[in-house]
């Protein structure tokens, strides 16, 4: 299927022509979905993670990079961490731990899950060693505005940012982010007449906003209102122009061999320890496939490298 056919799971950017603001929206529907299932989160968990990984969505497709981008959310509430992976083909993955005494009886909002801890961004790039990290303390009442909090205090970049989940009344998710950023024109400068025109600049920033801030949950999350449709629903008086829109899909890393590459790296005597009636269980904290390791492979583990 060509991109410009995509409907879901994907990634749309798109221009506001009248005031030079870029944006992504991100619609995220059976791949977010695969990945809930995978685990029997409590709906407040899969929830949080739900909008973390449309979340992480709109940020990496704002970036260049060849690797993989990370949003972690780590905290000392009922919910521990979030961990999101996006490679720069679109394969998503990404998994929530929770407290052992968390309790979920009583709901809480937004970031109040996490409690006290922070959000880090982390890219990594497959064929250099750099690794960029930004980090901020977990502010706010939802996830994204703690993104905010970090694109105000660290990259300085105007930047606007709803995010919403949703589970239908058959049991599947959907999740959207929309993102709005005022950047600067190539060589990081503004022409001369839009400098001295920053009031200019300002309403435009404050229309966008508010009109941005128009979006509703339902309208985010719709399964049927199109990515396109949407954003001229919103920006139609802005000329809004889309570009090709780019896919994403669950896509876990762990493998057998990978498995037995990190059991090789460890003394077999811990290794052994963790043998539970005679087999060796490893779980993917990401997809929660389970690879099993009797002792006769684990001697074959070992004599390759004896």
């Amino acid at each position: 299927m060509n991109n410009k056919d995509l409907t879901d799971d994907l990634v749309q950017p798109f221009q506001l022509e009248s005031s030079n603001l870029r944006g992504r929206l991100v619609r995220l529907g059976p791949a977010l979905d695969l990945i809930l299932h995978q685990h029997a989160y409590p709906p407040p968990i899969a929830g949080l993670l739900a909008e973390a990984v449309a979340l992480a969505a709109a940020l990496a497709a704002s970036l260049s990079y060849d690797g993989v981008f990370t949003l972690q959310a780590k905290g000392d509430g009922p919910v521990r961490l979030l961990v999101v992976d996006i490679t720069s083909d679109g394969g998503i993955r990404a998994y929530a731990q929770k407290s052992e005494d968390a309790d979920f009886t009583a709901v809480l909002p937004g970031v109040k899950l996490l409690g006290r801890g922070f959000l880090a961004f982390t890219v990594s790039e497959q064929k250099k060693d750099d690794r960029y990290q930004g980090i901020v303390e977990l502010e706010g009442g939802n996830l994204a505005e703690a993104v905010q909090h970090y694109f105000r205090q660290s990259e300085q970049i105007p930047t606007g940012i709803l995010a919403a989940a949703h589970r239908d009344g058959t049991g599947r998710w959907r999740a959207g982010c929309l993102m709005l950023q005022r950047l600067p024109r190539e060589g990081g400068l503004l022409p001369r007449h839009e400098m001295e025109s920053g009031l200019a600049l300002d309403d435009d920033w404050h229309r966008a906003m508010i009109l941005m801030g128009s979006c509703t949950p339902a309208e985010l999350t719709d399964a049927v209102l199109s990515a396109t449709e949407l954003l001229y629903r919103l920006f139609h008086e802005e000329g809004v122009r889309v570009y090709e829109p780019h896919a994403y899909r669950h896509q876990c890393r762990c493998s057998e061999t990978r498995v037995e590459n990190m059991l090789r790296s460890l003394p077999r005597v811990e290794v052994e320890a963790l043998a539970v009636e005679g087999l060796v269980t490893v779980t993917c904290e990401f997809c929660n496939r389970s690879y099993k390791f009797d002792e006769t492979r684990r001697k074959e583990l070992y004599r390759e490298i004896s």
